[in-house]
């Protein structure tokens, strides 16, 4: 089933938007924690900026959701786009942990502001949701990927601040974008008001935290420390990088692709496949089978970015708000990506990586056992 090309506009200029959006913030991943002196920080202060921006989306959500209702999408998109602007201009502009963290938090009401905005317009038509949202994933993931591959290099030439200035320049071009967008966005496209982002969680919210925290926490904390033990410290970070560097690609690619079977076979049936998927993801490199486990679990991680999404609208009522419901899903997958992290390194003198990954394939397979029993 196709939608008129007019109902596919919102979705890519929304979508553009935060990929432009998300330049500064991709980039920044990268770049810290190698020039954490340049930026007038110690490298304790290098997780608590790079985590600090989940720990404020995971209360966020709720609080966007109901400025969106009050204000509008367009309007409050716009505010958004100002928001990246600024936040990108401080890492290039500003030194030190108080301005740096002031960009992270601020950052952290951005992009959960413009990622329930991209879901607003996607999952307007709920038949076609999942090929909608992976469509709008993959557009996204544009600017992540260009500013991995061009802003690395040019970080080498020019400076990491002066990068970030040039980026700024770059996500400014998102505000021009914004007006062409609907200005009086359809009804269906409203947030739902009065929702806590961090409600009781639901079966699919429990399974998305364990996923955020295995795969955004422990996988990435430790992948780096597996590899080092099989290869030069070198080349293990240099691989370790490629891998992290892949979520992005796996979720252009993998995200239209699941949607789209989503739509005409099911998101529910995909979606157990894929987190199924995920959980030998987990085994594999438990059992030593570190890059097939790793390309495993960033694949269905990609996937998963749709088909959670599609799953939850194809579950609730035609004329029932969609993003209250998403908004309390990507809270709990950001809180468990915030919390993974912190776990993972702190329980590396204690546990070894690979028995970290077998617990979290061990906790994720009960807790989807459990979820196909209540449904």
């Amino acid at each position: 089933m196709t939608t008129p090309a007019r109902e596919w506009r919102p979705i890519l200029v929304s979508s553009a938007i935060l990929s432009l959006a998300l330049l500064g913030d991709a980039l920044l991943y990268a770049v810290l924690p190698l020039h954490a002196a340049t930026f007038g920080i110690s490298l304790v202060w290098v997780g608590v900026l790079l985590s600090a921006n989940r720990f404020v989306r995971v209360f966020a959500y709720g609080l966007v959701a109901r400025a969106t209702a009050r204000i509008g999408i367009r309007r409050t998109c716009l505010l958004a786009a100002l928001g990246a602007v600024v936040s990108t201009g401080l890492y290039g502009l500003g030194e030190g942990p108080a301005v740096l963290l002031l960009a992270r938090v601020l950052w952290g009401l951005v992009y959960a502001a413009l990622l329930l905005i991209t879901l607003a317009y996607a999952v307007e038509y709920r038949a076609a949701a999942g090929a909608r949202i992976g469509v709008s994933r993959t557009v996204q993931r544009v600017g992540p990927i260009l500013a991995l591959a061009l802003g690395a290099w040019l970080t080498g030439l020019l400076g990491p601040q002066t990068v970030f200035v040039l980026l700024t320049a770059v996500t400014a071009l998102a505000l021009p974008l914004v007006y062409l967008l609907p200005p009086d966005p359809p009804r269906a496209t409203t947030p739902a008001p009065p929702t806590r982002a961090l409600g009781r969680p639901r079966a699919i919210d429990i399974l998305f935290f364990l996923q955020g925290l295995g795969v955004d926490g422990v996988f990435a904390v430790t992948i780096t420390v597996i590899l080092a033990r099989e290869m030069p410290v070198a080349t293990a970070v240099l691989l370790g990088g490629m891998l992290l560097a892949l979520r992005h690609i796996g979720e252009a690619v993998a995200a239209p692709a699941f949607g789209w079977f989503a739509d005409r076979h099911g998101a529910r049936g995909t979606f157990l496949f894929a987190m199924a998927a995920t959980i030998l993801g987990f085994v594999a490199i438990a059992s030593g089978l570190t890059l097939a486990g790793a390309l495993a679990m960033l694949v269905f991680r990609g996937a998963l970015a749709s088909l959670g999404p599609a799953l939850i609208v194809q579950g609730i009522d035609a004329d029932e708000p969609a993003v209250g419901h998403l908004a309390r899903m990507q809270a709990w997958r950001d809180l468990g990506a915030a919390l993974g992290p912190l776990g993972a390194a702190a329980l590396l003198p204690l546990i070894s990586p690979e028995a970290q990954h077998a617990l979290v394939a061990l906790v994720l397979a009960v807790a989807l056992l459990l979820a196909l029993r209540r449904t």
